[in-house]
């Protein structure tokens, strides 16, 4: 395998916003050491004076002692045992461009919930088909899992999955705790396709709550999301024995549709407010993920010829100019 599994893990998270904060918080408070990939000089010096990300969950305390936050990339991965990608997907590239240092040996985990713009490739795929990692040695953490929730210590329940059972509970070990509870799944394509896909979903959530639709329409409109979810996932990446109710699926898309917290309902409200696209993404603090995947699972789905309505509907307000409202109205008149 890739490590001794008798000695404690080194871990590598890259990125410094909301998520990646969370998860090194959860990771120094089960006491493992954690080089930061932190491009940020603002966010860095308050890491190393303060103890805090002054920018992303600024009241979260991180211990010093078990993270050394650096902009150099490939000092930062160079020990490291486990890397754990937390960068939005549109920098995706940009944090991995000065990267010299090999990950083949290392475990590799997407915790992204996006898609990388223009490749149209999942992170998993990505790294796989050029960095040359393996499969076996590739996993996904997600699930309902606010950052601001993680970061306070709050109860939450992840899904690591990777083709590698042993690979998920290298990963599961490092990150469970009380209050962070982790199964195992094999599912890892699949996952991370729900994982990319509640985005969508929660963006045409948020524009009926922006055009001021009821809890009873919401709940027809969430039930008919996870419907296309799973048609899309039995036809794009089929597995034997997926459970859509589990966590990892049902339960990322319900907090995600439901929560205020979500950015992506927040994006979605803002267009069934009546804001212009580009308008409503200056206006977004943080990276909204369903503004990327839904072109790529517009793509996948018509190359598929899987029909996703709710999806496309999104894409034509996001990137065909269509009137959420109008969009919306004729949405209705085919959910059942």
């Amino acid at each position: 395998m890739l490590m001794d599994t008798n000695t404690k893990p080194r871990c590598a998270v890259l990125g410094y916003g909301s998520w990646a904060t969370a998860i090194v918080k959860t990771l120094t408070v089960n006491h493992h050491h954690v080089d930061w990939l932190v491009l940020n000089d603002e966010i860095r010096e308050s890491l190393k004076m303060r103890s805090r990300n002054p920018k992303y969950l600024p009241w979260c305390y991180i211990d010093q002692e078990f993270m050394t936050p650096s902009n150099d990339i490939n000092a930062v991965v160079r020990d490291a045992d486990i890397v754990i990608l937390a960068m939005p997907s549109a920098f995706f590239k940009k944090f991995l461009e000065p990267l010299t240092e090999s990950l083949a040996d290392k475990i590799v985990v997407s915790a992204v919930k996006g898609i990388i713009p223009g490749d149209y490739l999942t992170i998993v795929e990505h790294m796989n088909r050029y960095y040359d990692i393996p499969m076996e040695n590739l996993a996904v953490v997600t699930g309902p899992s606010h950052a601001e929730e993680v970061g306070q210590c709050q109860l939450s329940y992840l899904t690591v999955a990777s083709e590698s059972k042993e690979t998920a509970e290298r990963v599961r070990e490092v990150l469970a705790n009380d209050f962070f509870r982790c199964s195992v799944s094999n599912d890892v394509l699949g996952v991370e396709a729900a994982a990319i896909m509640k985005n969508i979903y929660a963006l045409a959530v948020g524009m009926a709550v922006g055009l001021r639709y009821g809890d009873n329409f919401l709940a027809v409109l969430i039930a008919n999301c996870a419907a296309e979810m799973q048609r899309f996932l039995d036809e794009a990446v089929p597995t034997e024995g997926r459970d859509i109710n589990a966590a990892a699926y049902m339960g990322d898309l319900l907090v995600t549709c439901y929560s205020p917290l979500s950015r992506n309902r927040r994006l979605g409200t803002l267009l069934g407010k009546g804001c212009s696209v580009k308008s409503a993404l200056n206006e977004m603090t943080m990276v909204a993920e369903g503004y990327y995947a839904a072109e790529c699972i517009r793509r996948s789905s018509m190359r598929r010829n899987i029909e996703m309505p709710i999806a496309d509907m999104v894409w034509e307000v996001l990137y065909n100019n269509a009137s959420a409202r109008d969009a919306m109205l004729s949405l209705t008149k085919i959910l059942k």
